[in-house]
């Protein structure tokens, strides 16, 4: 067993650890007074003295989200039923098999399997969103509603 001890800062410490950062920082701006309690201004990029103080720059947001990705996965793994509507305006209406970067792969029950090149494709959506006549719109829909009998 070793008598080594855990040595745990407190905030008390840290605070006065920066204090005395603080302190020695106006000294050596030759203890001129910043007005209104401002901060010193930071030094130039050029001093050597400075070269440990790195400035982060704010990332950019990253280029791709995956989301694509993540819904076609989806859809794939659920057999969901999707309806794509090519430039031209044609509908097509199956599911996803697979997908790459510029393809996608539709399965269809009562005719061939196509290839789709995704340029082509205007938008989709799943078949069972489609807006069809026989359908109450939902404005229309009777709602109701039981409360207990007294």
């Amino acid at each position: 067993m070793s008598n080594r001890k855990l040595i745990r800062t407190t905030l008390a410490d840290v605070k006065a650890r920066r204090d005395e950062g603080f302190q020695q920082r106006d000294r050596s701006n030759g203890g001129a007074q910043q007005r209104g309690g401002m901060p010193p201004p930071r030094p130039s990029q050029s001093s050597s003295s400075s070269s440990s103080i790195q400035i982060r720059k704010r990332q950019p947001p990253p280029t791709e989200t995956h989301a694509e990705i993540y819904y076609y996965k989806k859809q794939i793994d659920a057999h969901t039923q999707m309806v794509l509507v090519l430039l031209d305006g044609e509908e097509i209406e199956g599911t996803i098999e697979w997908y790459d970067r510029g393809a996608l792969k539709i399965n269809r029950r009562s005719a061939p399997n196509l290839l789709i090149l995704k340029r082509n494709i205007k938008y989709m959506f799943k078949a069972e969103d489609r807006v069809s006549g026989s359908s109450p719109a939902p404005e229309d829909e009777v709602r109701e509603f039981h409360t207990p009998q007294s």
